[in-house]
């Protein structure tokens, strides 16, 4: 009898979980519907307010204070790689071929990669923590008390800057990921892997490389300002909900990212791009 119940809480866990998760899910395909609505009325229609005070507001928060670590991480990631590199084609003589593996890889996969989840800790959590504080303030409730859309006020904003926002910085990670790798290759590995490096990053990738780089990097930027906005709003139980909240965020937005990049890695090969 023991047993049957804890097989039973058990399932009631698992289901309550996929439940949750599946809710979670729903909720914030609705908040993307919802975003591109107001987004499209405020583009098109004179009436309304573009907002644009606000908006640069979140572009200086989650772009410009972030672009000193995201620059930090990806050099630190060139380094890395060029490091990791270098004994394993150094027997066949190919260590100049470093430059080669670092331009695809970074441009195509890891800039985009490394920068949403430095963003997702930055700001995800950032918007997760704000909205959920606005949420137990009852200051949502008092903007639609005064026929404001929270949607349209508080979401697009935050989506829009973390989408533009990523894209930038993809770009800045790109060439900081290259820079870090050309910085090991003349310290430490030595004129004749150094000499050539920008010719062979240059002779190597294409501009489908960077164009896919990008293309992930604005999918990265929606999943990380939806989620975190979604889990700011449903926020329920004061200070721990808003501290739950958080933490989802960035593990929801982690996960969504990797396995984002695992469906456009599958997609670009099918497809040969």
């Amino acid at each position: 009898m023991n047993e049957q119940k804890r097989q039973a809480s058990v399932l009631q866990l698992i289901g309550r979980k996929f439940l949750n998760g599946l809710s979670s899910f729903g909720g914030t395909v609705i908040l993307l519907g919802s975003t591109i609505r107001w987004s499209w009325r405020a583009l098109w229609q004179r009436r309304k307010r573009k907002g644009h005070s606000a908006l640069a507001t979140q572009i200086v928060r989650f772009g410009v204070r972030s672009l000193g670590i995201v620059c930090l991480v990806q050099a630190f990631l060139g380094i890395i790689l060029a490091l990791q590199m270098a004994p394993a084609l150094s027997p066949w003589g190919q260590q100049d071929k470093i430059a080669n593996i670092i331009g695809v890889a970074g441009f195509r996969m890891l800039g985009p990669i490394f920068t949403a989840v430095v963003l997702s800790g930055f700001a995800g959590a950032s918007i997760a923590a704000e909205l959920g504080s606005m949420v137990v303030a009852e200051e949502i409730e008092a903007l639609e008390a005064h026929a404001l859309n929270p949607i349209r006020f508080l979401v697009v904003p935050r989506v829009v800057a973390t989408f533009a926002m990523l894209l930038a910085l993809t770009v800045i990670a790109d060439l900081m990921i290259s820079l870090g790798g050309y910085l090991t290759s003349l310290v430490v590995l030595g004129p004749r892997v150094s000499a050539m490096y920008w010719q062979r990053m240059q002779d190597q990738l294409r501009l489908r490389d960077f164009v896919s780089g990008l293309v992930m990097a604005g999918v990265f930027g929606l999943l990380i300002s939806l989620i975190a906005c979604h889990q700011g709003l449903r926020v329920r139980g004061g200070a721990e909900g808003v501290g739950r909240a958080t933490t989802n965020t960035v593990v929801y937005s982690i996960v969504g990212i990797i396995a984002a990049a695992c469906v456009f890695t599958a997609i670009f090969y099918v497809f040969g791009f």
